[in-house]
């Protein structure tokens, strides 16, 4: 028999988070469901899988991810996107232990953790068991990469106990421990919001690679590669391409992201599975935060790129932008970059609010933009009707969390890095796998600047780009907008204040 989290469950996943009893009430994910006794069943997995669907949204996570990098900025317009600094901060890495952001998404993730752990100690099914350890560990990974350290509740433990604290290189080796859990007890699986084998071995790659970062002796570098561990990427990411997922043909880079990815995608590894009936985390808002008041679907006219990353695009590199046939000939809306002057249906030149032509421009200022200023970025994008219009379930991309795309260069940087390859493959051989059916061209030479650089290009807005600018220690170099170096504490974010003041086994990270 099912009933709501019994005190006690409530309590645990209070005393993870220091959230206050408020918080907790307001928590958009439904109700936490634990069985009054038995083993855990599928509806109590699928209670993990939807804390995943905070993932799709513009902040939290995703904002934490991408704002203080090279490729996302969330200027001011206005009384537009004021929103008490929050986007500003981010990007000039001057947050706070009491930035909203911070707090939400260690709430966030960590309750994600907790009800993992809670169905891993109750399941008597391996595959439920694998597909709860491979989320446990997908969340603790976000913990780890952004706050440095994680807490950890042990379900059965008393109501009065605190969590306890993972270090950084602790959290790191329970985390792999989850995932070759996983790793042996999952299969293949056609859907992509199914944790599968394959999803377990990217994630795999993706932590050995990030292991020097999260074992150094401080953070922010220098980091020491280990050989062994590199090889272990390349092990992992040739098991993901062994499982039969392949890059998209040329000239087909965004079926990754489009409205039918389900059906087109050949390298999406893991995410959120949606349909036209049955959108559990819309990917409607990777569009809105960039779509003007006046474009077709209507947007939030917000977040832009730095024209610095854009002009890093060959202009004959499809990434960088083109027409999308269903899309750009029915509502003027192109995929990727953004930049000039916007169309709508019918190609109509479209104007901004108050009647000057809607002209994208490169330059954008943080605190004092116009509602035209700063490129934007559709790397997702909705299906329109025949006539133009945009029906509200035209929504149902799959979003993307794992792509076969990443592991491959994360198998280059990794050869970089002094792996071996057991099939001969270069690094370079690699990158320009990845290049040429994009439309750049074959790089003669690589080095980790321009396999940084790939990276970014292949990768962008799909919430990676502050974990890698970390690895390569470039997080904390000035960028527009932002024209100081920062502090290599920046690298970590602070534990929220309410949690270090309710669990004395955190430690504020040092700078905070």
């Amino acid at each position: 028999m099912k009933r709501k989290a019994s005190i006690a469950a409530i309590s645990g996943i209070i005393m993870l988070t220091a959230a206050s009893c408020a918080k907790l009430n307001e928590t958009p994910y439904g109700s936490v469901y634990v069985d009054s006794g038995g083993a855990a069943s599928s509806s109590d997995l699928n209670g993990v899988y939807s804390q995943l669907f905070g993932q799709t949204d513009q902040a939290n996570t995703y904002a934490l991810q991408e704002h203080p990098t090279d490729e996302m900025m969330g200027p001011t317009r206005g009384t537009d996107w004021g929103d008490f600094g929050t986007w500003r901060k981010l990007h000039t890495h001057t947050w706070t232990p009491s930035h909203n952001q911070v707090s939400d998404t260690w709430d966030q993730l960590n309750i994600g953790v907790y009800r993992a752990s809670q169905v891993i100690q109750r399941a008597t099914d391996n595959k439920i068991k694998a597909e709860a350890s491979f989320l446990r560990a997908y969340f603790m990974f976000q913990v780890v990469d952004l706050y440095g350290q994680a807490p950890y509740r042990d379900p059965s433990a008393p109501n009065s106990a605190l969590p306890i604290v993972y270090n950084r290189a602790d959290a790191t080796a329970f985390i792999i421990k989850d995932l070759e859990f996983a790793e042996a007890n999952l299969t293949t699986s056609a859907n992509i919001g199914v944790a599968s084998k394959a999803a377990a071995d990217a994630l795999l790659a993706k932590v050995y690679l990030n292991k020097a970062v999260y074992t150094a002796a401080s953070v922010g570098g220098p980091f020491t590669f280990a050989k062994a561990d590199m090889d272990k990427v390349i092990e992992y990411a040739n098991k993901v391409t062994a499982a039969g997922y392949t890059l998209e043909p040329a000239g087909k880079y965004f079926q990754d992201f489009a409205w039918d990815n389900t059906e087109q995608s050949h390298g999406n590894i893991f995410g959120i599975y949606n349909t036209p009936t049955n959108v559990p985390a819309s990917a409607k808002n990777r569009w809105k935060m960039g779509l003007h008041y006046n474009q077709t679907p209507d947007g939030w006219n917000g977040f832009t790129t730095l024209a610095d990353f854009y002009k890093s695009f060959e202009a004959t590199d499809e990434r960088r932008g083109v027409d999308y046939p269903g899309l750009t000939d029915k509502v003027g809306l192109r995929a990727g970059f953004a930049v000039g002057q916007q169309y709508g249906p019918g190609h109509v030149a479209l104007k901004q609010r108050g009647g000057q032509p809607l002209v994208f421009t490169e330059n954008v200022n943080l605190n004092f933009s116009t509602e035209a200023q700063g490129i934007r970025v559709f790397k997702y994008f909705p299906h329109p009707n025949a006539d133009g219009t945009v029906p509200d379930n035209g929504e149902d991309n799959d979003y993307v969390i794992l792509r076969y795309a990443d592991v491959l260069l994360e198998k280059a940087e990794a050869i970089l890095r002094g792996g071996t390859d057991p099939s001969g493959q270069t690094a370079l051989l690699i990158v320009n796998q990845v290049r040429v059916p994009r439309g750049a061209s074959a790089l003669t030479s690589v080095d980790l600047t321009a396999l940084l650089a790939e990276r970014g290009r292949e990768l962008y807005w799909e919430g990676w780009r502050r974990n890698d600018l970390i690895r390569f220690e470039k997080f904390n170099d000035p960028v527009d907008q932002r024209p100081a170096k920062t502090d290599k504490t920046k690298t970590v974010y602070p534990i929220p204040q309410r949690a270090v003041d309710t669990n004395p086994n955190l430690k504020q990270n040092a700078g905070y």
